[in-house]
Order: C-alpha cells, then sequence, then structure tokens
C-alpha cells in the first residue's frame, strides 16, 4: 500500500511563472529559481507573457479627427494599430529576453511562450494545454478598490486555472 503513495518519479512537473514589465513578476522568477530549485532541475520552466488582443489598440484612436486630418496627417487606424502592436511585441520580447537572462544566470533553462489575448484567460489556457503543475505570479498589491474596479489578472488565475497557483508578494 505505501508503494501506491508514492509519486512518479517519471513525471516532471512543470512550473509556469507569468512575468510582464513590474518588478513584482520578476520577484515571483527569482522567487522560484531560489525556492523550487529542486522542482525545476528536471523539468522545463516555463515563462509566460501576454500580448493584449489587437483590438485594444483602436479603442483610443476612433475619433474622428475632422478638418485637423487635411491640416495634420494621421496615420490611420489600422496603421497605428499594427505600429502599436509591434512596439508591444518588442517590449514583450525584451520582458522575456530578461527572464530568461534571469534563469540563465542561476544555471536553469528556461522556455519562453507568448500568447496572444487577455493575460488572465490566456495564462489558464496556457497552463491547461501544457498541463503545468504550478503557475506562479507576482502580486502587484493594487489595493481591494482597483482590484473591484479593473480585476486582477492574479485573482482570475487563483479562481480560473487548472492547477495549484502561488501569488508571490515582494516584501
Amino acid at each position: 500500500m505505501a508503494e501506491a503513495k508514492k509519486s512518479n518519479p517519471d513525471v516532471e512537473k512543470r512550473v509556469m511563472v507569468a512575468v510582464d514589465e513590474s518588478e513584482c513578476s520578476y520577484y515571483a522568477l527569482i522567487w522560484v529559481l531560489e525556492n523550487l530549485k529542486q522542482s525545476i532541475t528536471d523539468a522545463p520552466l516555463f515563462i509566460f507573457t501576454a500580448l493584449p488582443p489587437p483590438t485594444s489598440y483602436t479603442s483610443g484612436a476612433g475619433a474622428s479627427l475632422g478638418l485637423a486630418r487635411s491640416y495634420f496627417p494621421v496615420a490611420s487606424n489600422t496603421e497605428l494599430s499594427h505600429t502599436l502592436q509591434e512596439n508591444d511585441k518588442k517590449v514583450r520580447c525584451g520582458i522575456l529576453e530578461k527572464a530568461k537572462d534571469i534563469c540563465a544566470e542561476r544555471g536553469v533553462a528556461a522556455i519562453s511562450i507568448t500568447e496572444v489575448g487577455d493575460p488572465g484567460r490566456t495564462i489558464c489556457d496556457t497552463v491547461e494545454k501544457l498541463n503545468i503543475n504550478l503557475l506562479v505570479l507576482g502580486d502587484h498589491g493594487i489595493g481591494r478598490i482597483k482590484r473591484a474596479l479593473i480585476g486582477s489578472v492574479s485573482n482570475y488565475c487563483v479562481q480560473n486555472a487548472k492547477c495549484p497557483v502561488l501569488v508571490v508578494k515582494k516584501p
């Protein structure tokens, strides 16, 4: 009977850390590298970031410019949207590169993943798709009022992820 309770060593433990441009997400990554080193040496560490969906880029550029357009040429909404999306991709690539550098400094190879969509949903979808065993997020510390008004990615993931979720608070 005791044999049945032992975990299977062939089953790898998959850990995913979601990062963004915030200092707290990098703190969460460093926390994982320092405190879960045993768990991530035999299995890949996944580093995830989400790109906002393309539709969110056009919301602020939808106003008509009227006669001002003839005197001050402005890029069309699609050009502006494409430019903003490309810039955001560059920022996200930089975020992932910084995270991978942090891992490399500590001797951990990481796999980076970028998905387009709402961060909470894409994180949870990726957790399910990759059979992640532990999701780690940094706590932004936005407070109860802001969380109630704008929502919280970590709160969404705690409620919806198909694995345990660890939210790391920066002291």
